[in-house]
């Protein structure tokens, strides 16, 4: 195995994982007793940026333990789920943007459709739009038949 690859696993391997509740505290530690964000960052080898970030959020919060990674599992309309299956039941034909600016409108919570439709697969609900209006069998519907 070559080096470079070895590196790019072993590189890999280390980003997934935060670092160690006693790395922050020495290099929030180090910061505050003096020493600029760049020399902490390049004493403890670590990202100017993370050292940064770590210490802004030390400040405002005073929190230096690492937050959870990943997505979070709940959904920011989950306290919105009635509402949403309750317009679904008024208006079958619904379209998940309209389900969005009700959101807004009404609720003051701004989603995507994408996070509607997320919401409702999530929880089994589905629904068809209707047609708007029935097809005309008498009427030729393409210009080829004209």
């Amino acid at each position: 195995m070559s080096d470079s690859l070895l590196l790019v696993i072993c590189r890999e391997k280390m980003m997934t994982r935060s670092l160690s509740a006693d790395l922050r505290g020495r290099v929030i530690a180090a910061i505050e007793d003096g020493v600029s964000t760049r020399e902490a960052a390049r004493r403890f080898r670590i990202g100017i940026s993370t050292a940064g970030s770590w210490y802004r959020r030390y400040r405002k919060t005073g929190e230096m333990e690492a937050r959870k990674q990943g997505q979070p599992s709940r959904s920011k309309l989950d306290p919105h789920v009635d509402y949403i299956v309750g317009l679904i039941e008024a208006t079958p034909d619904i379209t998940l943007a309209e389900i969005g600016k009700r959101l807004v409108a009404e609720r003051g919570v701004r989603a995507a459709p994408s996070t509607v439709w997320l919401l409702l697969d999530r929880r089994g609900i589905t629904f068809k739009k209707r047609r708007r209006m029935p097809p005309n069998s008498s009427v030729p519907m393409s210009c080829a038949a004209a």
